[in-house]
């Protein structure tokens, strides 16, 4: 037995599972291996795929960088020996005292000695009735269960100028800083200063000409109605260090995390989060560990080749997390909750780093029939798969999993790692429309499925575990499409494959086996895929939405349902997350508000059924039963124009959703055969039939707006450029796909109405700078205003409300544009799929995250110039429950 593993369910101070079985039996304490060093296209990339030359790969190692440690308050070279700790806690009933000390007078000074969330400056005068407006700016809290995030960027710091604005604040309110100094100095009683709150707040707004101080709600209470007048108010409590959130990717082979999951598997490596990656099979292909030119006279051998790979995946770990592919790691059997065992690897350097091998069999072809295989086990075409152990693996008793146990072996992983974020593969990748063959590995797909079903199991027997979100992402297509990395990133993850890929053929891991995967070493990139990465579900911009009576309501999916998080109104507690009943729901939701002010949300749901061929997907919605309500209708199902799982594999995208000027509402989806297809709602709250719109060469999901005349947009990227669709007029079909005639651009699209217009953002490839245009409907689409908004690179997809932007930068983290022309800002903060922004009343810009916790986090800006974001706030206790 390993030192890492310390006995039946305890874990060490990283939050690292010490010794707990993922069934019923203990860990065992004999076959542990330490200090061992240490899909691929094995098969030929298929023919639709132009084969093109990756870059060449720089034998240089490239030392490790730790530049996104700062993203916690700690300095620890290691940052996950401390990301379970319990954080210390400020008392929040002192810090509301400390506020209430504050008088009114001094509420603005009281503002800047807290750091004021936002602080933007106008030279224009403020209006009075900007009151309402300022509080709009409100983000309050869960103030008794979360405590403040830590800070984004600071703003720029207060100069003379914020000085020379505070005395002028001083003088007006006369001797000693009262306030109207010629009534005298009695203090009016707590009921009148409550009745004159707006009159306050117009009168701050008015005197600070112009600037707008973004408070909590609560705090901003309490300031007004304080009795005393401090020089300064009481320092805020500690910001509350975030919960780092526990990463578990699930592949079906080795090297697919490094194809397909990198750069977003190397940043949560490098940010000290606890990160699990589970391989479904050993990837033993042919077993011949060889480049092309020897591929021909190398003898196969399976469990060599499958020991190869494990070998290269170790040494890449240890690079992207310590700098040394030499690095050791501890090598334990474990007993599985399906009656089988694996291997676990643990990183000594990191223990956070942990690799699990479950050694079944691959299907050996892309395409193929393949009865022995992840797929043929689905489809019952044979009730058991064999294990295939890696040669040098710890296990050595064989077994073999029926479809059951194959999930309840990964409803044991979860149990044991308890993620807060799950990566997967593509469960729906689709077919080439010209040959029918699927357009992603069939263990690929396969293996999601299984994720799929576990985590649905997962989420509903184990109630005891935190709240997680699910991340799915491109394979093979990956190299049809424009890329999505600039050249840094790009070359940092081929330097990764190559480490994998063993150019040096050095014996550094001691195995005759060999230290890794040779037949990826010709051409380590694959088919370019070193050079993008694409999420499949969640790109949608739209899930947070503001009311009329500017409340916010912000919904993803947790744990297979819709979560629902609202804050009543632009001062009231945030509440949630609120899982809405009806399990099955796919990553994404977009949000429409409707006509008569109520908010609809649409997503997709995933159906297993009794039968594999049962295994379906349908576009579903639900809708506010009445504007500003917190109770929905139950999910109404569109149902899909893909019927037939065998078709396209249940290849739809998410759903676009627009209403238009005559309150018509319409949902639109790319259909597997990559054309579009939409549902418009008749008058009388009944469904058209699904519609053929056209086009080809689609991908991605659509994005869709009304422009000021209330005509809907549509628009696709496809891989060489945008197409779009519009309405003749309100209420009219949609007319015919018509080409932009705009750049090639990476898949996710945004798109919002303004300027009379629908404006695009998109990202320009192989460098991830924004980019956007304006796209008018008069006499049919015409493109204007082409400008490129530069960025801090990154990939996926872009919001933008008001005067800001925001995104994922290189490194994982958010980037910010907070007007024309300003730079980009990068926040600390790790997230799940895409940003999502707002108006907030008519001044105001709300953004939100769901961080790599599964926790919400949102911030404002005021929609002027020279704004800046607030700290970010955390929505709702800390989702990291005790371990058992």
């Amino acid at each position: 037995m390993s030192d890492s593993w310390q006995g039946p369910g305890a874990r060490d101070p990283r939050g690292v599972p010490t010794g707990s079985a993922w069934g019923q039996q203990a860990w065992p304490s004999e076959q542990v291996h330490q200090g061992y060093e240490g899909h691929h296209p094995a098969q030929q990339p298929h023919q639709d795929y132009p084969q093109q030359h990756a870059h060449a790969y720089p034998q240089q190692d490239y030392p490790q960088q730790h530049a996104y440690a700062y993203a916690y308050p700690h300095q620890d070279p290691h940052p996950s020996q401390q990301a379970h700790q319990a954080p210390p806690h400020a008392d929040l009933a002192d810090a509301a005292d400390a506020a209430d000390a504050a008088d009114a007078a001094d509420a603005a000074d009281a503002a800047d000695a807290a750091e004021p969330a936002a602080l933007a400056e106008s030279a224009e005068p403020a209006d009075p009735t900007a009151a309402v407006d300022a509080v709009d700016a409100v983000e309050s809290t869960e103030a008794a269960e979360a405590p403040a995030a830590p800070a984004a960027p600071a703003a720029p710091a207060a100069d003379a100028t914020t000085d020379g604005r505070r005395r002028t604040r001083r003088a007006a309110r006369g001797k000693g800083g009262a306030r109207g100094g010629a009534r005298g100095g009695a203090r009016p009683s707590r009921r009148r200063r409550r009745a004159g709150l707006v009159k306050v707040v117009a009168f701050c707004v008015v005197t600070a000409a112009g600037s707008l101080l973004l408070l909590r709600g609560n705090e901003l209470l309490d300031r007004l109605d304080s009795p005393t007048v401090p020089e300064k108010a009481a320092p805020p409590p500690p910001p509350e260090p975030p919960d780092p959130g526990r990463v578990l990717q699930v592949i079906a082979h080795p090297d697919d995390d490094l194809y397909f999951m990198n750069p977003d598997l190397r940043y949560s490596i490098s940010a000290g989060h606890p990160v699990t990656s589970v391989y479904l099979t050993s990837g033993e292909s042919d077993g011949i560990n060889a480049g092309s030119a020897k591929a021909a006279t190398t003898k196969p051998d399976k469990p060599a080749y499958a020991e190869a790979r494990q070998n290269g995946i170790r040494a890449a770990y240890a690079k992207m997390a310590t700098g040394d592919r030499g690095s050791p790691w501890t090598r334990t059997v474990v007993p599985t909750k399906g009656g089988g065992h694996a291997e676990v690897d643990v990183l000594v350097a990191k223990p956070q780093v942990n690799l699990v091998w479950l050694q079944l069999r691959e299907a050996g072809t892309v395409y193929d029939n393949a009865p022995d295989s992840l797929h043929g086990l689905w489809d019952g075409k044979v009730p058991r798969l064999d294990s295939m152990l890696a040669s040098g693996t710890p296990v050595t008793q064989k077994f073999s999993y029926t479809k059951d146990q194959v999930v309840q072996t990964l409803v044991g992983i979860l149990e044991q790692y308890r993620p807060t974020t799950v990566r997967s593969q593509d469960p729906t990748p689709g077919r080439y429309p010209t040959t029918k063959r699927y357009t992603d590995h069939q263990d690929h797909f396969y293996g999601a499925r299984f994720v799929q079903m576990a985590t649905a199991a997962y989420a509903k027997d184990v109630t005891d575990r935190p709240h997680f979100a699910v991340q799915n992402y491109a394979g093979y297509i990956n190299g049809s499409l424009p890329s999505a990395l600039d050249p840094d990133e790009a070359k940092e993850k081929l330097d990764i494959l190559g480490t994998y890929a063993w150019l040096d053929q050095q014996n550094h891991c001691n195995s005759p086996a060999g230290c890794g995967d040779l037949k990826v070493s010709d051409q380590p990139g694959g088919n370019r895929w070193s050079d993008s990465i694409n999420y499949t579900r969640g790109t949608s911009t739209s899930w947070l939405t503001s009311d009329a009576e500017h409340g916010l309501w912000a919904f993803k999916v947790l744990d297979g349902q819709v979560a629902v998080w609202h804050r009543p109104g632009p001062v009231g507690r945030w509440k949630g997350p609120d899982l809405l009943p009806g399990t099955g729901m796919d990553p994404g939701v977009s949000t429409v508000t409707l006509a008569d002010g109520r908010i609809a949300a649409f997503g997709t749901r995933t159906s297993f059924g009794a039968k594999p061929t049962d295994y379906t997907r349908e576009v579903v919605y639900v809708v506010q039963k009445q504007p500003g309500a917190e109770e929905f209708t139950e999910w109404q199902s569109l149902g899909t124009p893909e019927t037939a799982d065998e078709t396209w594999t249940s290849d739809i995208s998410a759903p676009a959703v627009s209403v238009d000027g005559t309150g018509q509402l319409a949902a639109y989806v790319r259909d597997g055969a990559s054309s579009l297809r939409g549902r418009v709602q008749r008058a009388d709250g009944s469904w058209g039939p699904w519609e053929k719109y056209g086009g080809t060469d689609l991908h991605g999901s659509p994005a869709t707006a009304t422009d000021g005349a209330g005509r809907r947009m549509v628009f696709s990227a496809t891989s060489k450029s945008v197409v779009g669709w519009v309405q003749p007029k309100p209420g009219a079909p949609l007319g015919q796909v018509t080409a932009t005639g705009l750049p090639d651009t990476t898949l996710p699209l945004t798109a919002d109405g303004r300027e009379g217009g629908v404006r695009l953002w998109f990202r320009k490839p192989g460098s991830g700078n924004v980019r956007t245009a304006l796209i008018t409907g008069e006499g049919g689409l015409k493109v204007s205003q082409m400008t490129d908004l530069g960025g801090l690179q990154g990939f996926g997809s872009v919001t933008a409300s008001g005067h800001v932007l925001a995104g994922r930068t290189a490194g994982g983290q958010l980037g910010s544009e907070a007007g024309p022309g300003r730079p980009w800002e990068r926040s600390p903060l790790m997230f799940v799929g895409a940003p999502s922004s707002t108006m907030t009343g008519k001044d105001l810009v709300s953004l939100a995250v769901v961080g790599l916790d599964a926790r919400l986090y949102v911030t404002s800006s005021a929609d002027v110039p020279n704004a800046h974001l607030a700290p970010w706030q955390p929505v709702g206790p800390r989702n990291a429950p005790p371990f058992p």
